[in-house]
């Protein structure tokens, strides 16, 4: 193996344990996510079991409706995280994949940082980058998608060159 090549074989492999070691980290907090949903969900839940109807009827019906508007909020928060973990799993797949343009799924190097496409998460740290893990429908998500390496995009005034593409 030459030099060249070998350089180029550890780095690309380096990025694809980054894009790995990212991914993970977005599955383990959007599992923490779901658990802590889930718990509250379950209080709830069992507030709602456990109210009893007291003197002041008014009040009963509106602890009641509070109640049910928080069981209701925690399913829908619920549903929002499945589905984002289901996105990540997908995402996950395809772990190996060199793709020659931005899509869901890609980590992106640009020249003032780096860039999930996958779900709405924020700022992870891993090795001393800091990764940002967007959505696809976030408005960087949006500029991103379906760029290639060396294509250029301006975001809060500052423009960015597409570097890297995993």
């Amino acid at each position: 193996m030459n030099k060249t090549y070998s350089l180029f074989f550890r780095m690309t492999n380096s990025n694809f344990d980054l894009k790995k070691e990212v991914l993970e980290m977005a599955l383990k907090r959007t599992q923490e996510r779901i658990d802590m949903i889930e718990s509250a969900l379950e209080t709830a839940q069992d507030s709602s079991n456990d109210d009893t109807k007291s003197s002041a009827g008014d009040k009963y019906e509106t602890s009641r409706e509070m109640i049910q508007q928080d069981i209701n909020r925690f399913q829908k928060q619920l549903l929002e995280a499945n589905k984002d973990l289901q996105q990540l799993i997908s995402i996950e797949s395809t772990i190996d994949d060199r793709p020659e343009f931005v899509r869901s799924g890609s980590l992106v190097r640009t020249t003032t940082g780096l860039y999930l496409i996958a779900t709405s998460i924020g700022a992870l740290k891993i090795r001393d980058n800091s990764i940002f893990v967007i959505s696809p429908a976030s408005p960087i998500g949006q500029l991103l998608i379906g760029k290639e390496i060396g294509d250029s995009f301006t975001f809060n005034k500052i423009t960015q060159q597409i570097t890297e593409i995993h």
